[in-house]
């Protein structure tokens, strides 16, 4: 777990496990793969689970967030997908530690969605106040997660629209959201040689996302304009990072209205 991050919309990471494998397009240029160094520092394809940092949460003492107006937000997991099938075996212990530290917020993104209901805890209900439920979409050929995100109980729900490399798509019924409570958009980072580079992202792109959900009442969160439009628009770093050298219309960091505490067993609940 790293009490520090460079990802503006959470206080921490926390990983559960480091590695995994690639569902899609979405996953081409990979930053997780490309920290490992074409394989020399790790086997990113090699799930493995975390040892002392598996735990970390439970040891975690910071109490307000610098983030937002509400707790700590917590990323699970950073270099993995929590999701993943070669996680099932311990993926009950995550749901341990997250019941046991409800002054946290916890923020699950997975591109397979489609395994989420079927993964809850059993004592899940319509959802934990201090669990965000999210998925990531980098293009329309994505857009099934849309609605696969639709079918998951959550109080809280979320779309990371990173790397976004292609248009969305604006479909009919897209506009009433549906229960979505919060909206990330980020240009893909990576490099000019190599395995690992990055693909074209277009300011209209990321307008035309921030207005469909904005014009809803969702908070819209600009993480980055991306290796593209950095160079583009000349700034100061190749992320593309910083939000005073965004275009006008995209300059928001805005979040969800933090939730009231709802009460959900303090114990693990027993098996039948």
């Amino acid at each position: 777990m790293s009490e520090t991050t460079k990802i503006q919309w959470t206080d921490a990471t926390w990983n559960i496990a480091r590695g995994c494998t690639k569902v899609d397009e979405d996953c081409k240029f990979c930053y997780m793969y490309r920290e490992s160094m074409e394989g020399t520092r790790y086997d990113p394809k090699d799930i493995v689970r975390t040892k002392t940092v598996f735990n970390m949460p439970l040891k975690y003492k910071k109490t307000k967030s610098g983030c937002w107006d509400g707790p700590p937000l917590l990323f699970t997991s950073s270099l993995t997908d929590w999701a993943h099938e070669a996680i099932d075996s311990y993926r009950n212990e995550m749901w341990d530690i997250i019941r046991e530290r409800k002054d946290l917020i916890f923020q699950l993104l997975t591109k397979r969605i489609d395994r989420v209901p079927h993964i809850l805890p059993p004592d899940w209900g319509e959802g934990w106040s201090n669990v965000w439920i999210g998925t990531s979409i980098g293009s329309s050929g994505a857009m099934k997660r849309f609605y696969d995100l639709q079918k998951v109980k959550s109080l809280t729900k979320f779309i990371s629209f990173e790397p976004l490399h292609g248009r969305i798509e604006q479909s009919r019924d897209m506009p009433e959201i549906m229960g979505i409570d919060w909206v990330i958009i980020g240009g893909e980072s990576g490099n000019d040689t190599g395995k690992y580079r990055y693909r074209p992202c277009e300011i209209e792109w990321m307008e035309e996302i921030a207005k469909t959900f904005g014009s809803c009442g969702v908070p819209v969160f600009v993480k980055q304009m991306g290796t593209h439009l950095a160079r583009k628009l000349g700034m100061s770093d190749r992320h593309g990072s910083k939000i005073e050298e965004f275009p006008r219309s995209l300059q928001l960091r805005q979040f969800p209205a933090p939730l009231p505490f709802l009460e959900y067993p303090s114990s693990k609940p027993e098996t039948p």
